[in-house]
């Protein structure tokens, strides 16, 4: 029995022998396995450090890159106002010269407007002076002119002379009797009666060789519409001439 105790003993002491190693192997085996692990844990703080390291450091190269850009943008901003500026002023001084130049040429035309006027009026007044120039010295010369050979008019023949409404006198006229017309039917060869004057288009008109006649003098007194008369034309215009007084001529206008 004591054998059998004493074998039980070493074979118990083996066992724990070899379950010790065998721990403390497994155990540094362990601690050997560990470490990568913590490496494998320290390697994402690492690289979470480095990235906003990496990030802080890349910002401010971004941020200097794009500062250049931004005020070549600014530069390019103030230029276009500038230019807008520019051309709005331009715009805006040749609208005032546009405004000026339309006001002096408004203030020539006036100015134009109001000599045209005035020479008008000069004119006016130069032919109404010559027109009673002229009614004067005609009838200066009919009362200087002789009765003797006069026509004799009887009663009736003053009275309706008398009773003929007063001319209505027209301004002279450019129109003009052909020349072989003028040979064939006027002068001083070729005498008419003219009767009674007859009022077209509000004006006194009498008619005689195919053409109308206006008066532009007033009627002499001492005519009649009965005498005999002729048609010449002198100094650039037509006269009727009353052969019973002699020098005396009265203005008419070819109405066309």
């Amino acid at each position: 029995m004591k054998p059998f105790g004493t074998i039980s003993t070493t074979a118990l002491f083996l066992l724990l022998g070899l379950a010790v190693p065998a721990h403390a192997r497994q155990e540094k085996q362990e601690e050997k396995s560990s470490p990568p692990k913590q490496e494998q844990q320290a390697k994402p703080q690492k690289q979470e450090q480095a990235k906003p390291e990496k990030q802080a450091q890349a910002k401010p190269e971004k941020q200097q890159q794009a500062k250049p850009q931004q005020q070549q943008k600014q530069q390019q901003q103030a230029k276009g106002q500038q230019k807008q500026q520019q051309q709005q002023a331009k715009s805006e001084k040749q609208q005032e010269q546009k405004t000026q130049q339309q006001a002096k040429g408004q203030q020539k035309e006036q100015q134009q407007q109001a000599k045209s006027e005035k020479q008008q009026q000069a004119k006016s007044g130069k032919q109404q002076q010559e027109q009673a120039k002229s009614t004067k010295q005609q009838h200066q010369q009919l009362r200087t002119v002789s009765s003797h050979g006069a026509p004799q008019r009887s009663q009736q023949a003053m009275a309706t002379q008398r009773s003929q409404p007063e001319l209505r006198l027209s301004e002279r006229g450019s129109g003009h009797i052909p020349d072989d017309r003028f040979r064939s039917h006027f002068g001083n060869g070729h005498r008419f009666h003219m009767g009674n004057p007859v009022m077209v288009d509000g004006y006194s008109r009498f008619q005689y060789g195919g053409y109308w006649f206006g008066f532009v003098d007033p009627w002499p007194a001492d005519w009649y519409y009965t005498d005999d008369f002729y048609i010449d034309y002198v100094d650039g215009g037509y006269y009727m001439y009353n052969p019973y007084y002699p020098g005396a001529r009265f203005a008419i206008t070819v109405v066309i």
